[in-house]
């Protein structure tokens, strides 16, 4: 069992805007992620905690909680999508001008890599993982014929390699996140493309999770002999995150109702477009969490391991376009306990996706600039939520 904090997270003013736990509003209509035409909700200032946070049963220990504060890493980037890191190098794709970044420790940044895509609607430059033993970088991009991952080195001109194509696009729908698992295999969420059909289709790469090896082969132990797909019936999944445990999860968007947060498990099918949301329903996996699209229209996460920040690690920390908050959502052996925590509500605008940096601090990118968001002042921004002392 995990030990939960009692003296509960202090914060700054500056810091982190939270409101209480949540109940779902009524369904709202939301085609894709977020109606273009949607009257964006003002930001507000942040504002402070209530001194008692969210409470959690102690088990046996206390965790000491640090003091946080929200500090900007980069400014003046074009809807960041995903942030990788080669120690402790960081680079950041733009998803519609197709760039690769280096952000400098001065929040400077650096063109390392401009990729040809096809920005229109949700596609272009997306996903971006570093191979966990050596020098090369992975990215998802859309061209203008398919969705596709490639891999190349930052500081060489070399052609970048094709890992995988084929993957169905569109406007709408084409998912994007990368992660290596503890496997050492590469995991890659796509969405259904706008043919809902396809995501029930085991022959096809929409609306699945797709498993590789590194180098694209398909691995031996995969739950369809020679086929990459782990999992299927996915409508459009934007992240991943791997516990301690080895535990997947994936925050995925649901059509005008039911965002989900879904444990990922090899060979499962979870439903789409036959059910969405919590549907119990036989060879059908339901979610782990549930919200509606006005509040969450969920993309990347992570769970905090080893992080800098004790009140947190092992939560699943999740981004919110739409629902333009941070959720916390507490997790014991893989499911959620108690009520997620929202933080930064109304605070940096709509998010796309947060990341857990070296140091252990949490970095969160803004995507005011993707069409859909109200952008202000330096937007868009990548954010650090860490130690006041960090």
């Amino acid at each position: 069992m995990r030990r939960r904090m009692s003296p509960l997270l202090a914060v700054t003013v500056i810091v982190l805007a939270a409101c209480g736990a949540d109940a779902s509003p009524p369904d709202a209509p939301d085609a894709t992620e977020d109606p273009a035409d949607e009257p964006p909700t003002p930001d507000a200032p942040p504002t402070t905690p209530d001194a008692e946070g969210d409470q959690h049963e102690e088990d046996d220990e206390d965790v000491e909680a640090v003091e946080l504060e929200r500090t900007d890493i980069a400014t003046g980037l074009e809807a960041p999508w995903d942030v990788a890191w080669l120690g402790d190098r960081a680079f950041v794709t733009e998803r519609d001008r197709g760039r690769v970044l280096e952000i400098g420790h001065d929040g400077s940044f650096t063109t390392v890599r401009t990729f040809d895509v096809d920005p229109a609607g949700e596609g272009g430059l997306l996903g971006l993982v570093a191979h966990p033993d050596d020098d090369r970088l992975y990215a998802y991009l859309t061209t203008s014929s398919d969705n596709r991952v490639v891999r190349f080195e930052p500081d060489e001109d070399a052609e970048p390699e094709v890992i995988l194509d084929g993957i169905p696009s569109q406007a709408t729908h084409n998912g994007g996140r990368l992660a290596f698992g503890p496997d050492g295999a590469l995991y890659i969420t796509t969405g259904d493309a706008q043919d809902q059909p396809a995501s029930q289709d085991p022959s096809s790469l929409a609306g699945k999770i797709l498993r590789i090896d590194p180098d694209g082969g398909v691995p031996d132990d995969n739950p369809i002999a020679g086929s990459p797909v782990w999992s299927l019936g996915h409508r459009n999944v934007q992240g991943l995150a791997f516990d301690a445990a080895d535990r997947l999860f994936a925050p995925e968007f649901g059509p005008d109702r039911d965002d989900e947060i879904n444990r990922i498990e090899a060979g499962a099918n979870y439903g789409w477009p036959e059910v969405t949301g919590d549907a119990d329903v036989d060879g059908l996996v339901d979610p782990i969490l549930v919200r509606q699209p006005p509040e969450a229209s969920w993309s990347g996460g992570v769970v905090l391991t080893d992080g800098a920040i004790p009140q947190w690690e092992g939560d699943l920390l999740v981004a919110a376009l739409r629902g333009r908050r941070l959720y916390r959502v507490p997790l014991e052996g893989g499911e959620v306990v108690g009520d997620p925590e929202h933080l930064l509500v109304d605070t940096l605008g709509r998010l796309r996706d947060v990341t857990q940096a070296p140091d252990g601090s949490l970095w969160v990118l803004t995507n005011n600039r993707d069409g859909r968001g109200s952008p202000r002042d330096g937007d868009d921004r990548i954010v650090r939520i860490g130690p006041a002392d960090g």
